[in-house]
């Protein structure tokens, strides 16, 4: 860099004496124009200095982990023979016979680098704490059709009791933008990142009021071993999803056995490795391991089927506890992953208080790259404080014990098979269920809902998706019997 610079300092004084020393013609003020734009690029190439001064400390910390990579491969290649290399005197004898290459002129050097300077500038989005920025996200396109079950939502999570009007209609406010940043060192050799997403789904269905929405939003502090992570997310013991593009806004199997609630909450990992292998031509690595995640989670106290002035009375927020264990065994093309969590916390609603006791199971098993299956299930009491079917407690109507509140016994899970014949294509096929004992629910509670679906997603390009997906959502009310509610969707998705 001080080379080029020198350069374009000489070169500039010998342009300035030429320019001085002869009248102005059309030459000398193409000259003069040149001279301008050396001095645009000099202070362009001034703040790429500290950008790469920034980059060098990276390429620092690369370097050591290639040379501690280095010494675990050992010597063993620096033994081999060096190889000839094939046509290297023809080589040089074809560019021995090739005419000289008359270098660029000034004016053609100033043009590449200002072109450079230029897609530099684009690529890059700047903070005012200099600290890098990604933007990222995905436009999403979804016309959809419902059954006469469905309400007036979009996206039901439940058959409704009585009948509508079949619907369809299109929307873009499942559309999501993320930022992503990785901030600056940490004390112990540690590392700042994090991520937010927002979405249009707040407000209501109408294409006047759709509102920016804040879905999920980590800061992650990150060390060897250990990771601290504040931010809103999904419970700890539940942090799978089915896929589909249908299911955006919520997430899939919401009230079906899919504990999903992005909230606020604090938490932190600690990492274990047991075992390590480290591929080698003709193998394929291996790692076994364990993560245990523990935290304070903010429930949501939700209620929608109690009595007005009892949902008044609910304590909106509280703090829920929640731990989990993952063991892992990644091979290549092959992975592993068993999870058992637990959640705790409690309900306070008429100056009682409701339990909320939940053991959780979630999993992960790829036997190859073609297939993959997945899901996730819970059993306790007072699910609704982790989302489920918002009927957590009851109030005993009559009886010694009228008016009492009691937590509500709930089951729940959902499974996913995923299989990926071609690069370019994937099928879904997932349903769950959450069943709430009768015995704890008032008349026309739901005592059961059940959904199940199936998608293709087909990639047009590396980022252009499409995806057709249909489900049925069958909901079982105490003393009214099923409804059945159909739904169709057609996705394109655009990522960036």
């Amino acid at each position: 860099m001080l080379i080029r610079i020198a350069g374009i300092f000489l070169a500039c004084l010998w342009v300035a004496g030429s320019v001085s020393a002869q009248p102005t013609t059309p030459a000398n003020v193409d000259m003069q124009r040149i001279m301008e734009r050396l001095d645009r690029l000099e202070k362009q190439n001034d703040r790429l200095e500290k950008q790469n001064d920034r980059l060098e400390k990276q390429n620092q910390a690369l370097n050591a982990a290639i040379r501690q990579l280095s010494a675990q491969l050992g010597s063993s290649t620096s033994s081999l023979p060096a190889t000839p290399v094939e046509g290297a005197d023809v080589a040089q004898t074809a560019d021995a016979s090739q005419p000289e290459i008359t270098p660029p002129t000034l004016a053609e050097r100033a043009d590449v680098q200002e072109s450079r300077t230029e897609e530099l500038a684009q690529s890059k989005v700047g903070t005012t704490q200099r600290m890098p920025v990604s933007l990222t996200g995905m436009v999403l396109f979804n016309a959809f059709a419902n059954g006469k079950y469905a309400g007036s939502g979009e996206y039901p999570v439940t058959a409704q009791l009585n009948s509508s009007p079949a619907s369809t209609g299109a929307t873009f406010r499942q559309t999501v933008i993320g930022l992503t940043f990785n901030g600056p060192d940490l004390p112990g050799g540690g590392k700042a990142s994090g991520s937010a997403y927002f979405d249009f789904w707040g407000g209501t269905a109408s294409a006047s009021n759709n509102l920016f929405r804040v879905r999920q939003a980590t800061l992650d502090l990150t060390w060897n071993n250990t990771t601290i992570t504040a931010g809103q997310d999904k419970p700890i013991v539940a942090p799978r999803d089915p896929t589909s593009l249908s299911q955006v806004s919520i997430s899939p199997l919401a009230g079906a056995g899919n504990l999903w609630e992005w909230q606020p909450q604090v938490r932190i990992e600690q990492r274990f490795i047991f075992g390590q292998h480290i591929a080698s031509p003709g193998t394929e690595g291996s790692e076994t391991g364990l993560r245990i995640q523990a935290g304070v989670y903010e429930t949501t106290e939700t209620y929608p089927s109690t009595a007005p002035a009892i949902s008044d009375d609910i304590e909106r927020q509280r703090p829920g506890y929640e731990s989990r264990i993952l063991f892992y065994r990644d091979s290549g093309k092959k992975r592993f992953e068993i999870a058992p969590g637990f959640h705790f916390s409690v309900t306070h609603v008429e100056g009682q208080s409701v339990p909320s006791r939940l053991g959780t199971l979630d999993w992960l098993v790829k036997p190859s790259s073609v297939i993959e299956f997945s899901g996730a299930m819970f059993h306790g009491t007072n699910a609704a404080a982790v989302s489920g079917l918002r009927q957590g407690f009851s109030i005993v109507p009559s009886g010694p014990d009228a008016g009492d509140a009691i937590p509500v016994h709930a089951t729940g899970g959902w499974g996913q098979l995923a299989i990926f014949p071609a690069s370019r294509l994937s099928l879904h096929f997932y349903g769950g269920e959450e069943s709430d004992r009768p015995s704890d629910l008032p008349v026309n509670s739901v005592g059961r809902n059940l959904i199940y679906a199936g998608n293709a997603v087909y990639k047009l390009s590396s980022n252009v998706l499409a995806s057709f997906e249909a489900s049925q959502t069958r909901t079982d009310y105490i003393s009214a019997g099923v409804r059945l509610s159909n739904h169709y969707d057609l996705a394109f998705a655009y990522l960036f």
